[in-house]
């Protein structure tokens, strides 16, 4: 039982909802009165219903974001016809901005928008003493981070051991991108660094292996970043992986110096570029330095062991299709081991609608709000840029296809018009771009290899094979038995440290 529930549906059963234990953490008295649920999308909502009425709450806290809030809705639609005397309180990005006219929201008691780390304890205290009404829309000031209580304590052993423990050393972006909700989230606050490494050496003292920092700018203040890294360097051992997001033109010598030390694979680095096109990144409000990209991203190829994940954005307003390849060709080039090829989202309350009637942006009304098409690609060419996307992700960045995907591009002048043509005849067989069997695309691959682009099959055989025993299998597919030297493959797979994504990059 309990009067407070907190809860969220994840978008996987792997993610732990970091919001929800900031609020917990911060609840003061009313901590005890107070527990914390979390579902996935996955889940069926009546399912998720039944299991948040058990606990008898009189005070529902909903985290909203764009993943789950179609889901959240029939849930909380449901709540309202079976027990409609409960509080509902909603928070998160998706209900912060344009409130007006969702339906989630209507259906709410209250919506805390903006950062609720102690506007939740103040709402729930009113409600719980029958204090004066409160208004249905909610405005959080920006907490002091000397106020709060940081919220590493309530990830349970289970989340240690299964699940991605998200951290922060601090909130805010001094960066003005027109797509994104960091652009309205300023200043940049720190959190007390000595506070902050404490709670890493308690974290690591349980036996986190996997930090991810969720900081926009980790870089920001090299004094600090630097700071961090040595004290993880110091206490790092084999199966630690540390994730950043760095912005990708500053990498001073200070932090290249400690970066190199890592060893391989260690650090992971999501570095977002969005465009390479200079007259794109002026019109969204972007600044970024493509001579320091460009040198730091061989910095960190030729000397660091660092996993780069790379951030691209089909969509944006001004970016025609051959910019975009241009712009992903030379991503290529520099050779991070992801690029994840984003589709642009409209998310609320960013200014990037500024530009709908001039570019002819057309947003899908549902979530994740997609673009759809501009002025510059129409629908049928966005509909193959986000199967190229999804073939990507699925080829170019599992890791299952590190050494046959270059294949694709082996004699094309583009590797991005190279893979484009791979992704239209992939869906012409396939009529979808999910649930594919990996065997099954490892053949379609060879097909097209071989029958396609006229590679010797030997060749295309041996490669492919290279990959799949990389991912520590070693049962032999029989559509290239024939191609490979006879006899039994090796039984025993190689020992991992690190996450299987990130390990097969490194093989």
């Amino acid at each position: 039982m309990a009067d407070i529930l907190l809860t969220t549906l994840n978008a996987k059963y792997i993610h732990a909802a970091f919001g929800l234990r900031y609020l917990l953490a911060n609840l003061g008295p009313l901590q005890a009165r107070a527990t914390l649920v979390e579902f996935d999308i996955n889940q069926r909502p009546l399912d998720i219903v039944e299991a948040i009425l058990a606990h008898r709450p009189k005070i529902i806290g909903f985290g909203i974001y764009i993943w789950n809030v179609e889901p959240t809705t029939t849930v909380i639609a449901a709540i309202r016809r079976i027990q409609p005397d409960i509080k509902i309180i909603l928070g998160g990005p998706e209900v912060s901005y344009e409130t007006d006219g969702q339906a989630i929201v209507q259906l709410a008691d209250h919506v805390i928008t903006g950062e609720a780390d102690l506007k939740f304890a103040e709402v729930c205290a009113g409600l719980l003493s029958d204090g004066p009404p409160l208004p249905k829309i909610i405005a959080a000031e920006l907490p002091d981070f000397a106020r709060l209580t940081l919220p590493y304590s309530f990830y349970r052993a289970e989340d240690i051991a299964h699940r991605i423990v998200y951290i922060e050393a601090s909130r805010g972006c001094p960066f003005t991108c027109e797509f994104c909700l960091s652009s309205l989230d300023v200043p940049v606050r720190a959190v007390p660094l000595p506070v902050l490494l404490e709670q890493l050496q308690q974290l690591l003292d349980r036996g986190l292996k996997q930090f991810k920092f969720v900081d926009r700018t980790f870089n920001l203040n090299v004094a600090v970043s630097r700071t961090i890294l040595e004290f993880l360097l110091e206490r790092s051992q084999p199966g630690h992986f540390f994730h950043f997001e760095m912005i990708p033109d500053r990498l001073p010598e200070d932090l290249r110096e400690i970066i190199a030390r890592f060893p391989p694979g260690m650090l992971q680095f999501e570095v977002g570029i969005q465009t390479f096109n200079p007259a794109v990144g002026q019109l969204i409000s972007r600044r970024q330095n493509y001579a320091k990209l460009q040198d730091n991203f061989t910095y960190l190829r030729q000397h660091t062991g660092v996993h780069i994940h790379a951030d691209l954005i089909v969509g944006l307003p001004g970016e025609t299709l051959e910019s975009f390849a241009a712009g992903f060709d030379r991503l290529i080039a520099l050779g991070p081991q992801e690029i994840q090829v984003g589709i642009l989202k409209r998310l609320r309350g960013t200014p990037i609608i500024r530009h709908d009637a001039e570019w002819g942006l057309t947003w899908h009304p549902q979530p994740p709000y997609e673009i759809l098409c501009n002025r510059l690609i129409d629908f049928p060419a966005m509909q193959r840029l986000r199967r190229f996307a999804k073939y990507w992700d699925t080829v170019g960045n599992s890791g299952n296809f590190r050494h046959a995907t270059p294949l694709i591009w082996h004699s094309a002048a583009s590797p991005f018009h190279a893979f484009l043509r791979w992704s239209d005849w992939l869906y012409a067989r396939l009529g979808r771009t999910d649930s594919i069997n990996l065997v099954r695309l490892m053949e379609l691959l060879f097909e097209y290899l071989t029958d396609e682009l006229a590679l010797d099959p030997k060749l295309a055989a041996e490669t492919l094979w290279r990959d799949y025993q990389n991912g520590g299998r070693f049962d032999k597919p029989g559509f290239m038995k024939e191609f490979l030297p006879a006899g039994p493959a090796p039984g025993a797979k190689p020992a991992r440290t690190l996450p299987k994504r990130q390990a097969r990059h490194l093989v």
